[in-house]
Parts: C-alpha cells; structure tokens; sequence
C-alpha cells in the first residue's frame, strides 16, 4: 500500500494506492477492478454555498467532495504517475497552481517517504 499525499496551501489532501497482492476496499457504488494497482482518493472543488468551509491559503472557501472512485492500472509508476496528477487537479480546482502541490509517497510497508515533485 501507499499513501500519496499532496500539500499546497496550507492543507493535504492523501490518497492510497493498493498494490498487486492487496485488496482495494469495496463500498455501495464502487466498481470491480481486476487492476494490478488500484489508485483510490477523494475528489473536491469549490462551490457557491452548501459543501463545508475550510481555510485554504489563508482564505475560507465553501468544498464540496465527491465520493472517491477507484481507478485501476498495469504498473506502479501509472498509479503514481496518475496520483500525482489527481491530487495537483484537485488543488487547481481551488485556485491553486498545479506546479506549487508538494507531491509525498508513503511506503507504507517500510514507512518509507521520498518527495516527488
């Protein structure tokens, strides 16, 4: 398993990669993936009113999320590769620069970190 992690403005947003020999979870709603990795984190963007407020860069925006959708792969690095896009996405629906998401890897086996940006 690992956890990848975004950080820009303040706050992280932290999605999970289950590997070959893991079973991904499964909830109402989520599709069979046969993937070798599967990739699973939440979605959010800004929205006028309702969602829950938080403070992002200093400033209160109103989020809402969307249930997180499992996405399947052949190989490791098109996880990551697909992790790291999802999670600078989520932040530039925000308002964010895509290139300012600090991008962390967690093996969580070993508890191992590298950054990759």
């Amino acid at each position: 398993m690992l956890l990848v992690r975004g950080w820009a403005g303040d706050t992280a947003l932290t999605g999970t990669i289950y590997e070959e020999d893991e079973q991904p979870p499964a909830y109402s709603g989520s599709p069979d993936t046969d993937s070798a990795f599967v990739w699973i984190c939440d979605e959010f963007y800004e929205v006028d009113s309702g969602g829950s407020t938080q403070v992002i860069d200093g400033q209160e925006l109103q989020i809402a999320f969307e249930s997180p959708m499992p996405r399947g792969f052949d190989t490791r690095q098109q996880a990551l590769d697909a992790a790291k896009e999802h999670l600078r996405t989520q932040f530039a629906r925000l308002g964010m620069d895509r290139d300012d998401v600090e991008i962390e890897v967690v093996d969580d086996p070993e508890r191992r970190e590298e950054s990759l940006r």
